[in-house]
């Protein structure tokens, strides 16, 4: 079987595609593709390889070749599944790789917030504690995650992996229910109640119709004050336009994205140009750790193994 990978740059150069390369007679791939660029690519594969690119209704017809499509992260907005179904054309993905890696990113953020690392760092490079009269240099305050309450919205092995450093950190976890669910199931806490007892709300929830926006202008207004919020999840979850709103008029205290709505964004976004120390933005790298890249194309590749089996792992069509 011929696979082809259209967006090999999404990963590191370091990554090994050997486990792939051993399910097929031939992998091309492309360190990107355009919109332009993907049915001829794809037009004699017989599997198809995306991270992020968009196999749509208008495109996917154009390719009868195509048996399997492997998306190469959890997420599945950038394929039309009802199209691919009607097509007879399987569809994969991959999930449980990269709960370490999202958990580290996520507390890395929170304990640079809360232990102010950098800052404490710098005030010794310039000589403040040097200068000090007493055997410490305090500079701006620090504070503890014990006893803050952590709410996690999507729990999922991302939100479960998350909630097992919050808890040996003593923090308190609440666990969201579905947002306008009609019945809370144990263990879960409704997400009104979550958004306004937390400290720090972290989503990783999929990007759905139902999760658009979910973080509106509606939400902000009844968080904390001091609430930061954390998105290592989609960037449509939340409304750019209100969260920069929020910030600026300190209706939370921070938000710490590692995921937009546009992607890569352009050098004119707002959130990029906002200026705000309340702010942080990485480049969507929460699930990026070496370990993590490395055990989705391991798991891509038993997905292929599956399907030229006839046995169905991880299918979503």
């Amino acid at each position: 079987m011929r696979a082809v990978f259209l967006d090999k740059n999404t990963f590191s150069p370091v990554i090994e595609f050997s486990a792939i390369e051993q399910q097929v007679s031939q992998l091309l791939c492309y360190e990107i593709t355009s919109p332009a660029e993907i049915i001829e690519r794809c037009i004699d594969a017989d599997i198809i390889i995306t991270n992020k690119v968009q196999l749509t209704a208008e495109i996917l017809p154009a390719l009868p070749k195509a048996k399997l499509i492997c998306i190469s992260a959890t997420g599945y907005n950038n394929v039309d599944i009802e199209a691919a179904r009607h097509l007879n054309i399987a569809v994969t993905n991959v999930s449980g790789y990269a709960g370490q890696s999202v958990a580290q990113y996520v507390f890395a953020q929170l304990l640079e917030y809360y232990q102010k690392t950098n800052h404490h760092n710098s005030n010794t490079e310039q000589g403040l504690w040097s200068s000090s009269n007493a055997f410490c240099y305090h500079g701006n305050s620090i504070s503890e995650l014990a006893g803050k309450t952590l709410g996690i919205v999507g729990y999922g092995s991302l939100g479960k992996a998350v909630a097992v450093i919050a808890q040996a950190f003593n923090m308190r976890v609440i666990i969201s229910e579905r947002p306008k669910a009609n019945a809370i199931r144990a263990n879960r806490v409704c997400f009104d109640q979550v958004i306004e007892q937390a400290d720090i709300i972290s989503l990783h929830c999929p990007q759905t119709a139902e999760t658009e926006n979910l973080i509106n202008a509606d939400v902000l207004s009844r968080m904390k004050n001091t609430a930061v919020l954390v998105n290592t999840a989609r960037g449509a979850l939340i409304d750019e336009t209100a969260l920069l709103d929020a910030l600026k008029s300190k209706e939370i205290a921070c938000a710490i994205l590692d995921v937009l709505t546009q992607e890569p964004p352009p050098a004119s976004h707002p959130l990029l140009n906002s200026n705000l120390e309340s702010l942080k933005i990485t480049a969507h790298i929460a699930w990026a750790s070496i370990e993590a890249q490395q055990r989705l194309i391991d798991l891509l590749s038993q997905n292929i193994f599956a399907f030229k089996q006839g046995e169905r792992l991880n299918r979503l069509v």
